[in-house]
């Protein structure tokens, strides 16, 4: 049975439960005027991926006030799913994340001209929480779709760790029917220009990705076995 979901009524008059997806980006930071997170997940809201109705939410880069955004926008939504998407500028395929730490240790301040230093994201918090999406299946599946992909073992210590682990708490302590996790994504290669050397994907090729991530999670509830790991 679903956790949560909308409501469709059919010819017979029975009504059968819609899946209910919320993706969300990220806002600009760091000197940008764009984050693909946002542009790929905007792409997105209001559409039906897989038979699942997409709802998109931006949140912000405030390490403080994330988590609260989020939260909220579960709240409304009352997803089935959660992929939260972010920006990682120098990485060079869609990074789909395996794990999150509670620590905050931030390199560059946030929008907000904050930057908390090896601070827990939640106090008393476990060490860290692992994705409950199945990561290896979605890699396999962005890659026969032509996406460039991997698994990652590092979410890095700043505002997109801080969604990924408020999520996980969120997941763990108050609802365990929910499934969600955290997915990074290269510059735009408009965004790029800006950074010799880096880079990027194209916004169409994103957005077939986070289709690809949305059809493989509604349909795989047991991750696969697939040798994804790194040597360092």
């Amino acid at each position: 049975m679903l956790a949560a979901s909308t409501m469709t009524r059919m010819d017979t008059n029975k009504e059968v439960a819609v899946p209910t997806v919320l993706i969300t980006g990220i806002e600009p930071f760091d000197g940008e005027t764009l984050n693909p997170s946002w542009e790929a997940a905007r792409q997105l809201d209001g559409s039906i991926i897989a038979g699942a109705r997409v709802v998109a939410r931006q949140l912000p880069c405030v390490i403080g006030k994330v988590v609260g955004v989020l939260r909220h926008a579960i709240n409304e939504v009352e997803p089935d799913l959660v992929i939260c998407l972010g920006q990682a500028g120098g990485r060079s395929d869609v990074s789909v994340e395996r794990v999150a730490i509670n620590v905050v240790d931030a390199r560059i301040p946030d929008n907000e001209g904050h930057q908390p230093i090896d601070e827990p994201i939640v106090e008393g918090g476990p060490a860290a929480y692992f994705s409950t999406l199945p990561i290896k299946a979605i890699v396999r599946d962005l890659r026969a779709a032509g996406v460039p992909a991997s698994v990652s073992s590092t979410a890095g210590t700043y505002n997109c760790n801080t969604i990924f682990y408020g999520l996980a708490h969120l997941i763990a302590t108050e609802r365990p029917r929910l499934r969600g996790g955290f997915v990074h994504v290269p510059y735009l290669p408009e965004m790029a220009t800006r950074h010799p050397g880096a880079p990027s994907l194209a916004l169409d090729v994103l957005v077939r990705g986070v289709k690809t991530m949305v059809a493989t999670a509604l349909a795989v509830n047991q991750d696969i076995k697939l040798g994804a790991g790194a040597l360092h």
